[in-house]
């Protein structure tokens, strides 16, 4: 079932300190139109540079996501991406006045309330979903993680932990489409095992990090002497480690919330191949170097999906949005130079017609009487006929005006047209119209197979 891309219905402004910068910033998320993309823009900078959030701008980093363009950095993205990626907010523009997006409570859990409580503005597009046709297998023999991913009818995580710790101990979380990510996912916290504070404080990371933003977690008992070095060395009051392995005490929301939250950044980081995913995502020990591998390469082969021309369904029982009395008031076209039987789908930016082709079309008399074949310049003038449609039936008495080609361009024809095909057309404008002239791009096809393509440029002028 195609669903239509969305976004959020009103603004909202979230405040803290970066994770690992530790430098405080302010972050404002608006909604924005179809099309758009989530983008992260840098107030701070001169010009307030945009960067998109895909993995095209992947740069390299330890323990978290970064994001480069020039010398635009965005740090620690995939809270705030996992919660638009996992609620299906597809546009939505992020201001921040700072180099690192606030790691607030060390989840998604403020994102999405804040989210839910106003819900979601539906918009006029479809959101594009990528199919995974064959599956991906990636192994990082460093850090002994593992993800793949594999052709599914649904979008799904499964991840799998193990640090050979008797404290966090094998855990194991999975994520589908009737999860509640809100409830489930979004409260789970990021986490650290003790012995890596100090090496990753002394690496220029964790500046921001304590206890209100991070699980930490205690393998072993430590000396109370220890504790208080650290504590001072962190700015924090003092620490303690609880009888459970976790320092001062602290309550896990789930028994597995590690395992939850490693499964919240691989929805942030895969949301970086900028489309909505349907396949099977099964990781173990993930972690952001390899999750982001997989999503260059997801966005790889989806951008080479979508470029491909796609047929679009034609149901024989379903009513036309225009039938044949309805392009007749529209075309000033008449048999046998009427090329569009019914339009099938239309919006403001694209619209689908259908001519089915009969042995007794004139022109199959004589091209060719013992091959018959539709002439290339017939199918072109179909195309038009479409784009026609399309064009008049958003003025004022229509009747009144025509279509005439302005330009014809980058014309392909990729099979044959013959008796009994049905022809299936689609016209998607490529520049709105403006003083009377028009852009659109033209694609047939019978049945998945696109016969012709080009892009055309045509005049709108009133009948006299």
């Amino acid at each position: 079932m195609l669903t239509n891309q969305r976004t959020l219905k009103q603004s909202y402004t979230f405040k803290g300190k970066g994770l690992h910068t530790g430098i405080n910033v302010n972050m404002i998320i608006t909604p924005a139109p179809a099309n758009h993309g989530i983008k992260f823009k840098r107030s701070d900078l001169d010009g307030e540079p945009v960067i998109d959030a895909v993995a095209d701008y992947i740069a390299p980093s330890s323990r978290n996501t970064t994001l480069q363009k020039g010398e635009v950095v965005v740090a620690t993205p995939e809270h705030i991406l996992a919660a638009l990626y996992a609620m299906g907010i597809d546009n939505a523009l992020i201001t921040i006045d700072g180099p690192e997006v606030p790691i607030l409570d060390g989840s998604s859990k403020p994102y999405a309330e804040a989210f839910l409580s106003d819900g979601f503005e539906e918009l006029d597009e479809v959101r594009k979903v990528f199919e995974v046709n064959e599956k991906i297998v990636l192994v990082d023999e460093e850090s002994g993680a593992e993800i793949s991913i594999y052709p599914d009818n649904d979008f799904s995580v499964e991840v799998m932990i193990d640090f050979n710790s008797r404290v966090v101990g094998h855990q194991y979380a999975r994520y589908n489409s009737r999860s509640k990510f809100e409830t489930e996912f979004a409260p789970c916290r990021t986490f650290v095992f003790f012995h890596e504070l100090e090496p990753l404080f002394k690496n220029n990371l964790i500046k921001g990090g304590d206890l209100s933003n991070a699980i930490v977690i205690a393998e072993n008992e430590i000396p109370q002497q220890e504790l208080d070095r650290i504590a001072t060395l962190f700015n924090v009051e003092r620490l303690e480690r609880g009888a459970s392995g976790y320092l001062n005490h602290i309550d896990l929301h789930f028994d597995n919330e590690c395992a939850r939250h490693k499964l919240l950044d691989v929805l942030g980081d895969i949301s970086l191949c900028g489309f909505a995913v349907k396949g099977k995502i099964i990781a173990g020990k993930p972690g952001h170097k390899i999750n982001t591998k997989l999503a260059s390469l997801l966005r790889k082969a989806a951008k080479e999906y979508f470029s491909k021309p796609v047929a679009p369904k034609f149901d024989l029982n379903a009513e036309p949005v225009v039938d044949i009395n309805g392009i007749k008031k529209l075309l000033p076209h008449r048999p046998p130079f009427l090329m569009v039987d019914r339009i099938i789908e239309m919006t403001p930016q694209q619209v689908v017609g259908v001519k089915t082709l009969g042995v007794n079309e004139g022109y199959f008399i004589g091209h060719f009487p013992e091959e018959p074949v539709m002439p290339g310049v017939l199918i072109i003038e179909a195309m038009a006929q479409v784009g026609g449609i399309l064009v008049l039936s958003d003025l004022d008495e229509p009747e009144k005006y025509s279509t005439y080609f302005a330009k014809i361009d980058g014309v392909k024809f990729k099979r044959k047209v013959v008796p009994g095909d049905v022809l299936v057309i689609k016209l998607t404008l490529t520049a709105p119209l403006r003083r009377s002239i028009v852009s659109m791009r033209g694609e047939a096809f019978v049945g998945d197979t696109l016969v012709c393509e080009g892009e055309m440029v045509a005049q709108v002028i009133k009948n006299k």
